[in-house]
């Protein structure tokens, strides 16, 4: 059964009219500059933009059928003629009463006539549906009921972060707080989480964790990713993999290590100085403290829960992270193996020191088996290797 690597969280900022629909995204995250660089770049073979309920994005996408640029596929999904599948999403922003914030989910379907239709309702129950990421004026129940009556698949976003995570702002133990827990298909690690930090959470011992890059710029697409074991490239064989079904199933999550990542540790929004259980801190005296993603798993994990087998978190460092490794340098080493996912995965040390120096080529072998050294981030200050 073939194998793909997938990332399903990339945002659209800008339509081909020049409208924004990520408004904090890149203007150069157009519909085919994503189809474009996410397989010739990147070498992914399938992608989620989790925009797609935005009225002219869906415009976009049905130009490229009509035009032959593009075909529905059987199963679910639209595939280009560079050979990358899209799944189409859209990620939405919920603030229940009895929560102590907002915070976001990813939903996905299987053709353009399905996300027409959630477009349509949602239109009705958010400010701008022409934008990304916006407030749903509706229960979390019933959004939950309309994505599964379209047979869509229903996914927390970036669950543990502090900021717009259900369980980082969301809920206060367990998420039937505010969801029925059988019709989640997935949950979206996010920054600074991993499977072994997640895995003590008993209420997620049978749902399928992904991990995705929520890119906002072209570079960042493909920092965190999957590969998958399916029959083809599908919205079908998608939500398969993540049920465990059929022999399909993730056989590897790729993300950074969790202490690259913005949120890791408690720290102050100001001076971005861990402080542990301090409420206040000790460096510069400020109240602003973000609880780390470290932490709040820690308040959740039950000591007494049996991990389930689950697959490997591959930490990976992204090559933009990796010292001395510039932009000439970069653009060298795609010219020469092709795309992102050949460099990381099947270039060995002897062929990276033909294209760079050795001290990089050391530091990317490095970063497959998580051997450099780093400083652990918070406070939405990225961590740093040493």
């Amino acid at each position: 059964m073939p194998e793909y690597f997938v990332d399903l969280h990339i945002h659209i900022g800008r339509t081909n009219s020049g409208k924004p629909v990520k408004i904090t995204a890149s203007k150069s995250l157009t519909l085919m500059n994503i189809v474009d660089y996410s397989q010739r770049i990147k070498g992914l073979n399938i992608i989620g933009i989790i925009d797609s309920h935005s009225p002219e994005v869906i415009e976009e996408l049905k130009e490229c059928l009509q035009r032959s640029e593009a075909e529905e596929v059987s199963g679910g999904g639209i595939l280009f003629r560079n050979g990358i599948t899209l799944l189409l999403g859209s990620e939405l922003e919920i603030y229940p009463e009895n929560c102590a914030g907002p915070f976001h989910i990813l939903t996905y379907f299987p053709t353009i006539k399905a996300m027409q239709s959630f477009s349509d309702w949602l239109s009705e129950r958010v400010t701008n549906i022409n934008l990304s990421t916006q407030r749903v004026y509706e229960k979390s129940d019933v959004i939950q009921l309309k994505v599964k009556e379209l047979n869509g698949l229903f996914i927390p976003a970036h669950a543990f972060t502090p900021h717009k995570g259900v369980y980082g702002k969301g809920v206060q133990e367990s998420l039937t707080e505010v969801f029925r827990l059988s019709d989640i298909d997935g949950i979206e690690l996010g920054l600074s989480s991993d499977t072994n930090l997640v895995n003590g959470i008993s209420e997620l011992a049978h749902i399928s964790f992904i991990s995705n890059s929520d890119a906002h710029s072209l570079e960042k697409i493909g920092r965190e990713y999957q590969l998958i074991k399916m029959e083809q490239p599908s919205f079908e064989e998608f939500a398969l993999a993540l049920h465990k079904k059929k022999g399909r199933h993730i056989i590897k999550n790729f993300g950074l290590n969790p202490r690259l990542g913005k949120y890791y540790h408690t720290s102050c929004e100001i001076c971005f100085t861990h402080v542990g259980e301090h409420t206040v801190c000790p460096h510069c005296l400020s109240k602003k403290i973000t609880k780390g993603v470290f932490e709040r798993l820690q308040e959740l994990s039950d000591p007494n829960h049996k991990k389930v087998e689950r697959p490997p978190y591959v930490h990976q460092i992204p090559l933009e992270f990796i010292p001395k490794l510039g932009p000439k340098t970069l653009t060298k080493l795609r010219d020469h193996f092709g795309n992102e996912m050949n460099i990381i995965h099947q270039a060995s040390f002897s062929q990276l020191k033909e294209v760079v120096n050795e001290p990089i080529a050391k530091a990317i072998v490095l970063s497959r088996t998580g051997e450099l050294s780093i400083i652990a981030g918070g406070a939405g200050k990225y961590g740093k290797v040493e």
